[in-house]
């Protein structure tokens, strides 16, 4: 059998108050990129435990390190066990959430890591 969930990548958490850059590949979002199809708006200034409620009620969902001010958490596909690094940055000089969401494998995510983000933040109203 295949293996899907590919290998966590080694550039993921907070460096120098930055998530990692997208790779360039149409399956990743960032609110810090500096624009591109990779660019999504940050989500609002709100504490990183109540993002976590938000996530951990999404279906395969396992939350990796939380923190005051960061959580890291790997979202599985249901079909083929796809795993999509996602990563929040509550970053109080900004005043706002930014957020980083990322296939590990392949090209092309049909949008599925901005519509996840998008899902996050209208739970987060």
């Amino acid at each position: 059998m295949f293996n899907f969930t590919g290998e966590k990548p080694n550039n993921l958490g907070i460096k120098d108050g930055k998530l990692a850059a997208c790779p360039g590949s149409p399956n990743c979002v960032n609110s810090q990129s500096n624009g591109g199809k990779e660019k999504i708006e940050p989500l609002p200034n709100v504490a990183i435990a109540e993002i976590k409620g938000v996530v951990e009620g999404m279906e395969r969902t396992t939350i990796i390190e939380e923190t005051d001010n960061y959580l890291y958490a790997e979202f599985k596909s249901k079909l083929m066990g796809f795993v999509d690094d996602v990563e929040f940055y509550r970053d109080p000089a900004a005043n706002v959430v930014h957020v980083r969401s990322a296939s590990r494998l392949g090209k092309s995510d049909a949008g599925v890591n901005r519509q996840r983000v998008e899902e996050i933040r209208g739970k987060l109203k």
